[in-house]
């Protein structure tokens, strides 16, 4: 099974697309190769900053007790998403355009983590007795379905102000983390956060709900501006930068408690609740395949 790097260096840094193609062999996206990390850390870019952020090991030790905590813990590997999503978004303390460059996660999947990849991504062995295989989008893909730039981006759409409380619960259900993260409705974050309600409230349980959902909420914003009905304030970008700064003297993030992000204002409440009355009439209307079959909503993607 893939491993641990065998050459970690002190930095994270950026491996270009045209780079990490030639990582992706058929013996590591079926799991049986390691990937040759001093070859890869030979083409790699450096980071544009050169703070603490940029170490290596606080990421490289959180994949390890991501992988840890499920085991421990029984649980299945989608779980890890919850645990791992908000402290990987509090320990890179990127900004949004920092955060675009598929280098760093190509880098962080191929040249820092790529066995938890494997663990979290490999699925069940198909039926026809041939080799399972992680896609490769998950080393080298979108956002929303590469394997830690879909943690950092449900962080930070769905972190409200400094809680990363509604990203647990988004996180939790990988319907919700599959479909609406894709969405451009989800950076208005009354909308985000309308949604994860719905979710923690019970009103959206499995995965045909959680697509039902997702797909009234995105095909009426064609027709209505949710920003006017329910508006966000302004955000003030010094309060990220300041937390981005404070990150030099910052703490280990904890194992057990959740971290707390930018010290931000959260989406106003009554817009929140404006939305959450709103979706749940649009979901009371959705067609929703079997909607009295109880659904699990963890599908292994």
């Amino acid at each position: 099974m893939t491993g641990r790097p065998d050459h970690l260096p002190e930095r994270l840094a950026l491996l270009p697309n045209a780079e990490a193609v030639g990582f992706l062999t058929e013996g590591l996206l079926t799991g049986r190769e390691d990937v040759p990390s001093i070859r890869l850390n030979q083409v790699t870019e450096p980071l544009s900053h050169t703070d603490r952020r940029g170490d290596l090991l606080p990421v490289r030790d959180l994949a390890e007790d991501a992988m840890a905590y499920c085991r421990h813990e029984g649980l299945k590997v989608t779980q890890a998403d919850a645990w791992l999503a908000p402290r990987l978004h509090a320990v890179l303390r990127l900004t949004r355009r920092e955060a675009a460059d598929p280098g760093l996660w190509n880098h962080l999947a191929l040249g820092v983590a790529p066995d938890y990849v494997i663990w979290r991504h490999l699925p069940d062995p198909p039926k026809d007795g041939t080799a399972a295989r992680v896609a490769t989008e998950r080393f080298r893909g979108p956002y929303h379905k590469q394997a830690f730039a879909r943690l950092w981006w449900a962080a930070e759409l769905f972190r409200d102000g400094s809680d990363y409380g509604p990203v647990v619960t988004a996180c939790g259900n990988q319907d919700i983390l599959n479909t609406a993260l894709r969405m451009s409705v989800i950076n208005h974050r009354p909308t985000a956060q309308a949604i994860v309600r719905l979710v923690a409230k019970g009103v959206i349980t499995g995965g045909r709900e959680a697509n039902a959902l997702a797909g009234a909420v995105n095909a009426s914003a064609a027709t209505l501006m949710y920003d006017v009905i329910a508006p966000d304030t302004d955000r003030d970008s010094r309060r990220l930068l300041e937390w981005i700064d404070e990150g030099e003297t910052a703490r280990q993030v904890s194992r057990t408690a959740l971290p707390t992000g930018p010290d931000e204002e959260p989406a106003p409440e009554a817009s929140v609740e404006t939305l959450v009355d709103y979706f749940a009439d649009l979901f009371a209307d959705a067609p929703v395949r079997g909607r009295e079959e109880p659904e699990d909503g963890e599908g292994r993607d």
